[in-house]
């Protein structure tokens, strides 16, 4: 694991998540949304994760939880099990664990729809220039981030990458 993979998420951490008191999704806003994102491997290898949170809290998100860490076969499985009797599933978790990932929970209005329209479609190719993947992606599977469908896969992806009592509140 090379060091240089955490320098700029860490310099984001410390720039953008402050500590706060810790949150139940009950206690939120009613129109308050939360989604998961996943810097895959290759945003953290062209040093993205600033930029990229950088776009998502100028669109007025809030980070209320986030960690690096190296994904295995098990947490993939379980995170693509749609994708696990494909034959490219193999390539999707050789990619996925070949350097640390940055995990994140965003806050903020309609958040599910509004990252997901940030981040534009899975497939760089055809994603609009200005969106995070018609910006950074190289192809369908180097695709630089992942965010959440809809708000039962949120609710059921953030369960999975973070216990309770990790997220925070947001700060207006």
């Amino acid at each position: 694991m090379k060091l240089r993979y955490f320098s700029t998420a860490l310099a984001a951490l410390s720039l953008t998540f402050t500590s706060g008191a810790l949150a139940t999704e009950s206690q939120m806003d009613d129109a308050k949304q939360r989604t998961l994102v996943i810097l895959k491997p290759d945003a953290m290898e062209q040093k993205l994760a600033g930029v990229i949170l950088s776009r998502f809290e100028a669109e007025g998100f809030s980070l209320v939880g986030a960690k690096i860490t190296l994904l295995d076969e098990p947490i993939l499985r379980q995170h693509y099990a749609h994708l696990v009797s494909k034959p490219f599933f193999g390539s999707i978790v050789s990619y996925m664990t070949e350097s640390p990932v940055f995990v994140a929970v965003l806050e903020g209005d309609g958040a599910i729809a509004r990252a997901r329209e940030m981040i534009g479609p899975t497939d760089p190719a055809i994603a609009p220039k200005g969106t995070i993947r018609g910006d950074f992606g190289k192809d369908k599977t180097r695709n630089v981030i992942h965010a959440s469908e809809d708000d039962v896969a949120a609710k059921i992806e953030i369960s999975r990458f973070f216990e309770d009592g990790e997220l925070t509140t947001a700060h207006e």
